[in-house]
């Protein structure tokens, strides 16, 4: 370029910066490319290590997933309602059900968990604190100390429990011979469907109230836990309500008579043998 050529000074000038300009352009677009691609790879290969957290989640969701999680973990427990109650800071499993339940068990209850909120209720997970509300308002606060294990399993649809000869056997019996539980007693249904599981047997009493039969071979505590939950979900129906409880079994265990007796649920024991002779005697001709 000449030294004296004003114009060609003017256009090496013009384009020396628009060079300048394309430069950081081409950069930023490379630079955003290369964030995007990172995001994608981080989408599809979860974190590994300490910096991934399981409980990183803020918003309060309702229990109701298709899957059932354990999480094993050293935690404390506080539930706040009707009473305060705490555990302090040990090894335990916590249990999300499908069903909504949260739950938390120690090594020596065998089923029974330490402390535990029913469905429905809502799941808040923050760092290292879950809060579970129930519709009650009453609370369960878990501190997560260290987590040992946290996994989910799809179990699918539940066959239902089969029972076994005896069992099966009485409950046939019994709604066939509703009067033996009392006189002008009938049969609604065996097996009555709820969102839990069936009812043995639904009936109606001589005044036309409706009864939900629980048939045990051996009644104990457990077999009235389970009427109890059948009869707060049956009472929720108002073609249903009131619904009345009648546990039935061969032998009735002290305590469970107790429970049954404090909760308002009637005890029957049932003799398989004269059930069975009851039938025999319908059945035959001459």
């Amino acid at each position: 370029m000449p030294i004296g050529d004003p114009s060609a000074y003017a256009r090496g000038s013009i384009a020396s910066t628009a060079a300048m300009r394309i430069r950081p352009i081409h950069a930023l677009r490379r630079a955003v490319r290369e964030q995007y691609a990172s995001l994608r790879r981080a989408r599809r290969e979860p974190a590994a290590g300490p910096a991934r957290s399981r409980f990183a989640m803020t918003a309060a969701r309702p229990l109701a997933l298709p899957t059932v999680r354990l999480v094993i973990a050293r935690c404390s427990v506080d539930y706040a309602g009707r009473l305060t109650a705490h555990l302090p800071s040990a090894p335990r499993l916590i249990l999300v059900k499908s069903d909504g339940s949260v739950s938390i068990h120690a090594d020596d209850r065998a089923y029974k968990p330490l402390n535990w909120m029913s469905p429905p209720c809502t799941l808040k997970e923050e760092d290292g604190v879950w809060t579970v509300v129930n519709k009650g308002g009453e609370k369960l606060i878990i501190t997560l100390e260290e987590v040992m294990h946290d996994s989910s399993h799809e179990l699918g649809i539940d066959p239902g429990l089969v029972k076994d000869g005896v069992e099966a056997h009485l409950q046939e019996l019994l709604a066939d011979r509703m009067e033996v539980l009392g006189e002008g007693w009938t049969l609604i249904r065996r097996e009555y469907p709820t969102a839990i599981g069936p009812v043995d047997i639904l009936g109606r009493d001589a005044d036309g109230a409706t009864v939900a039969v629980e048939i045990k071979r051996r009644g104990e505590i457990d077999g009235v836990e389970q009427l109890t939950r059948y009869l707060e979900l049956l009472n929720r129906d108002p073609l249903l309500a009131p619904v009345k409880g009648v546990f039935a079994a061969q032998e009735i265990k002290p305590q469970a008579r107790v429970l049954a007796g404090d909760r308002g649920i009637a005890c029957a024991v049932l003799d398989y043998n004269a059930l069975r002779g009851i039938e025999d005697d319908k059945l035959r001709l001459f």
